[in-house]
């Protein structure tokens, strides 16, 4: 349930976000600032990884979102999923990448728009399917440092 919710927010914000800015969309004048010198909405595209990483890959990210989908549902009962935390920790984590892959799919990038300045430091424009996948990755780390060793066989 966790995943279809990120999977909608996501979804629906990058649908207001197309609707609202034109692609491209970043910088004074072009973007929508919500707290001035700190928190702006953009409209940019990302055919790579995160913080840009592998830019122009989009397609071989594409079929790595789609593998690693198939690979939590063929793997998950190893995974620890029986668990409540580690399946909302899992949801957020398929939500996010579903999310991404739509956009890659349709888009052919990803759009991001949350962007944060910290001074002179601009953390890279992200968006709510990258919030689900990094807050599921370290949710379900923390859940497995927490779970007993399993025995020796």
């Amino acid at each position: 349930m966790l995943g279809v919710i990120v999977f909608a927010l996501d979804q629906l914000t990058k649908y207001w976000i197309n609707a609202r800015l034109p692609f491209g969309s970043y910088g004074p004048g072009a973007s929508i600032q919500i707290f001035p010198n700190f928190f702006y909405l953009v409209h940019v595209g990302n055919t790579g990884a995160a913080w840009s990483m592998f830019p122009g890959a989009s397609l071989w990210l594409a079929l790595l979102a789609a593998g690693t989908l198939v690979a939590v549902f063929v793997w998950r009962r190893p995974l620890g999923l029986r668990s409540p935390s580690a399946q909302a920790a899992f949801g957020l984590l398929c939500g996010g990448i579903l999310g991404n892959l739509v956009d890659r799919i349709v888009h052919h990038h990803v759009i991001d728009f949350l962007d944060f300045h910290f001074g002179t430091y601009t953390y890279p424009t992200f968006n709510v399917a990258d919030s689900g996948i990094c807050v599921g990755v370290f949710w379900y780390v923390l859940w497995s440092l927490r779970q007993p060793a399993a025995p020796a066989s």
